[in-house]
């Protein structure tokens, strides 16, 4: 477990620099002083369910992406290759077009230079129904394996263990349940997970770059919605991004290295504990999603990047090609200030324009997420974290609130301190909770087998 902070003062972190900088794939650097664009696409829907579609239409995208890369000069990219539940499901379809992407990557980078590299995310099938849960996980071992052996450069995964009973506990406003799924059930899928993905990725020499909360965290900042519309409290939302450093953590205590995967927009913390380089993602995500954390994480993210985006037409080309343009002078604002020592000036913008606005980027400023991870590792262990973050986190904004630095509405107040009141009175140990709780959600949750979790 991390028993130090690998930055020393939050006021050290900023985009493109990280302690332990990564050089990996066709000679491209991440956080050694230059940010690198990372861009993801999907495939044109109608078209999810057809191999021979599928991988005519990959070709398809990354010619039309390093196309559009060579044309507007870019120095360096990373291609970022989510697979679907489909494709994951076919280890050798996989390999085909992972071996495919490479051959193009390769024929780009002898002919003009670029530095490139790509990463490949496996779905995590274990959330469909029909398949059981030891035969996902080992589908998902086996197609990790298999795109490693056709030239991944860096392995990710979006990895659901827990989500049964969070979903669940999330809707009902249930914190036990957000506990058990976070300091529990997720903790163990993690270790378990991530050691094998570990393994894999050191016998083919690539790199393990980490998980993400999406399942979790995203979903909670999904349902909190806007300054309007909202779902759930954005305090709570707030709280489970918080929990969730100690849960995304797990993937380098097993030897993840990083980068990070940009949807973990916990990585800010991740970042201060770890030194690893980041890829975080941010107001490019709203062709897929709108957030209140559109810029606040580019402050010291190492690739900068977008969420999914469809491969259809658009009046510029194709919709990958616009979001990879639009990442492209995104960075190339965050280099010319790395080269014109104003980096510190412009990282500091990026974070007051979302800082103050809400919770949610409130805790993602490097000032609050480095002390959100020296709460984290102080811990003596995952469950203590998790629980330990969460009352840091409303905390702090409560604090912040009383000191009239983040508004809050009298809704949102009430709410944070329910959830203070239901946090103090959380089992202080690990036991405690499951044995109060593991028969409940048994009873009430028909996907949840607590056998899937050792338990």
């Amino acid at each position: 477990m991390f028993a130090k902070m690998a930055y020393e003062s939050p006021r050290e972190m900023v985009f493109g620099r990280a302690k332990k900088p990564l050089k990996y794939g066709l000679d491209l650097e991440v956080g050694n002083g230059e940010v690198v664009p990372e861009v993801k696409y999907w495939p044109y829907r109608e078209h999810e369910n057809d191999e021979e579609k599928l991988l005519r239409e990959y070709e398809d995208i990354t010619n039309k992406l390093l196309d559009r890369a060579v044309n507007l000069g870019m120095s360096s990219l990373q291609l970022e290759t989510e697979l679907s539940f489909f494709i994951t499901l076919r280890p050798r379809l996989a390999e085909e077009i992972v071996n495919k992407q490479r051959e193009i990557l390769e024929k780009y980078h002898n002919r003009y230079g670029i530095r490139l590299a790509l990463r490949v995310t496996p779905a995590d099938i274990r959330g469909l129904r029909g398949i059981d849960f030891d035969k996902a996980m080992s589908m998902i071992l086996e197609t990790t394996e298999a795109v490693c052996r056709a030239g991944a450069d860096v392995i990710s995964v979006e990895s659901i263990g827990g989500k049964e009973v969070f979903d669940y506990a999330l809707i009902r406003g249930d914190v036990e349940g957000i506990v058990l799924s976070l300091a529990v059930l997720a903790p163990r899928d993690m270790r378990r997970l991530w050691r094998e993905i570990v393994r894999i990725c050191r016998r083919h020499d690539v790199l393990p770059g980490g998980d993400t909360a999406c399942g979790f965290a995203n979903t909670a900042m999904i349902l909190a919605g806007g300054m309007v519309n909202r779902s759930i409290p954005h305090v709570m939302a707030a709280m489970i991004r918080a929990m969730s450093i100690s849960r995304s953590l797990i993937a380098y205590e097993e030897g993840a290295i990083g980068p990070g995967k940009d949807c973990a927009y916990e990585n800010v913390a991740i970042k201060a504990i770890t030194g690893y380089p980041m890829s975080l993602e941010g107001k490019t995500s709203a062709v897929a999603h709108s957030s209140l954390v559109g810029n606040i994480v580019a402050a010291v993210c190492d690739l900068w990047s977008n969420e999914q985006i469809e491969n259809i037409k658009v009046f510029s080309g194709t919709a990958p090609q616009a979001i990879l343009e639009i990442l492209h002078y995104d960075v190339k604002l965050m280099n010319i200030a790395l080269r014109k020592g104003e980096e510190f000036i412009l990282r500091d913008l990026l974070v007051e324009s979302d800082k103050f606005e809400d919770p949610q980027a409130f805790i993602l400023s490097p000032d609050i997420a480095w002390e959100l991870g020296v709460e984290v590792i102080k811990q003596r262990n995952i469950y203590e974290r998790t629980v330990a973050v969460a009352m840091k986190a409303l905390t702090l904004i409560n604090e912040a609130h009383r000191n009239k630095v983040i508004k809050l509405s009298t809704p949102e107040v009430r709410y944070l301190e329910r959830l203070l009141t239901l946090l103090n009175v959380v089992p202080k140990e690990e036991d405690e909770l499951i044995d109060k709780t593991i028969s409940r959600y048994k009873s009430k949750i028909k996907e949840f087998n607590p056998s899937n979790y050792d338990l």
